[in-house]
């Protein structure tokens, strides 16, 4: 960790702002040999936080921008290390000749996550704030970005570190007691520590129960849109969408494949797969994509089936209602209200999921359809930053619940003081891997190989 690290911060596309930072200890040199400030100054004279002015060189003494600079003095920096970052036009050629600069004058690449993997290490950051940040990064829906933010400031790691507080002071008023008899030591209380196991159980389960809902905040569900030919299944991914993602005629059996993208609706992110008609095909390709079809509403997460309004139940519609019914989740569409109705809700009687009626053309009936989703997929009522998304996350949680719930049975049941140390000091083990008191190189290099470069 003695190096200096540089990275373009800022994607390789034209931008108005492109971003190059550097961390290290020899970060002030490096800023000083190619950013010369308008006042004379060299940038490690100026005052820590502040936007200056002046100019970017390459290593020939070329121009390379006019532009801005600013750096912070360790340990007061987002990597507890010195840091800079020059704020340049964002042009990929000019942030890839600046970038060439900082590694003539004596920095390095950065690795895919070395900003805050060095946060991590130096202190400056948790393992459960430091994977919050690309969470952050990730996020495609509004509830998501909260989330992650809220993990960022520490939602996760203060209700953990309670919990692990908590249980240092059973296990050490344990060894206080057996190993010093003689001394005039409070006794242990069996009801006061049996409430702080409970409370601690019941703070971990709550967390945990989260993580369901949390994995479709972060990765969204994955949805299937069946029906028969011609339906509207590919107008409706259209109109969800906002453009003309799949090829609509009249002409049935025209989606031969499955067709695949996200969208955001109702605050929820959907992971949509339109599908061919499911219909008895004669044609080869088209056979392969109603299997297809049947495959993808097997494994959905949430089906959505179209009717087509203004036609009469058929016996693909009938097939397409019984693949729905089979998911975690179903929606019946009676599509094309915009034309005289023959399909109506009663007549679906026998249907297990949501009905609803709209037209994919017209775009009426979308508002019903973006709340239905939300009513099938509520968000839990915690504080932002308390619904768990990570899975890494999840079972570490998990295994700390089965050692803190033991604790308290074995408490409770009157069975000998070491079996609940035994116990207590597994679950403060296992918190330690959350927040990274105690974590393997692999899982912290699996972690940050996450991350891109610059972050």
């Amino acid at each position: 960790m003695l190096n200096t690290i540089a990275a373009i911060a800022t994607g390789n596309v034209v931008s108005a702002i492109g971003i190059l930072r550097l961390s290290g200890e020899d970060t002030f040199s490096i800023i000083d040999k190619v950013f010369i400030p308008s006042d004379g100054l060299s940038m490690s004279q100026h005052a820590d936080r502040s936007l200056v002015y002046g100019k970017l060189l390459s290593p020939d003494g070329d121009i390379l921008d006019i532009c801005l600079c600013t750096k912070s003095t360790a340990p007061n920096s987002y990597t507890g290390e010195n840091t800079a970052e020059i704020h340049t036009h964002g042009s990929p050629t000019v942030l890839s000749l600046a970038l060439d600069a900082l590694f003539a004058a004596g920095a390095r690449q950065a690795l895919a996550g070395e900003f805050t993997k060095r946060a991590f290490l130096n202190g400056k950051l948790d393992l459960t704030m430091a994977e919050a940040v690309i969470d952050l990064i990730d996020s495609e829906t509004k509830q998501a970005a909260i989330n992650a933010a809220g993990q960022l400031s520490g939602a996760i790691s203060r209700k953990t570190d309670k919990i692990y507080t908590s249980l240092i002071d059973i296990t050490s008023h344990y060894y206080a007691v057996v190993d010093y008899p003689d001394e005039d030591i409070e006794p242990f209380e069996i009801k006061e520590y049996s409430g702080l196991l409970k409370n601690a159980a019941d703070e971990l389960y709550r967390l945990l129960s989260g993580y369901e809902r949390g994995r479709v905040l972060k990765e969204g569900i994955y949805t299937a849109i069946i029906g028969r030919p011609n339906a509207g299944k590919s107008s409706l991914l259209n109109l969800l969408l906002g453009y003309e993602r799949a090829i609509v005629t009249d002409i049935p059996g025209t989606t031969r494949d499955t067709v695949e993208e996200k969208i955001n609706l109702g605050g929820v992110l959907l992971r949509l797969c339109d599908t061919a008609g499911i219909r008895d095909a004669d044609d080869t390709v088209e056979k392969l994509g109603v299997m297809r079809a049947v495959s993808a509403a097997s494994s959905a997460d949430l089906v959505i089936v179209v009717l087509d309004g203004a036609s009469k139940l058929s016996a693909e519609d009938f097939e397409a209602l019984k693949l729905a019914d089979a998911a975690k989740a179903s929606i019946a569409v009676i599509n094309k209200s915009d034309l005289e109705q023959v399909i109506f809700p009663h007549m679906l009687k026998d249907f297990k999921g949501e009905i609803l009626s709209m037209s994919a053309a017209s775009g009426d009936g979308l508002f019903d359809l973006s709340a239905c989703i939300s009513r099938l997929y509520p968000l839990p009522t915690v504080p932002a930053g308390e619904i768990l998304t990570n899975a890494r996350q999840a079972e570490v949680v998990r295994r700390a619940h089965e050692s803190i719930s033991a604790a308290y049975e074995a408490l409770i049941s009157g069975m000998p003081p070491d079996a609940v140390l035994t116990e207590a000091e597994t679950a403060m083990n296992i918190l330690a891997e959350l927040s990274g008191r105690a974590v393997s190189e692999d899982i912290t290099h699996g972690i940050f190989s996450r991350f891109c470069v610059g972050k």
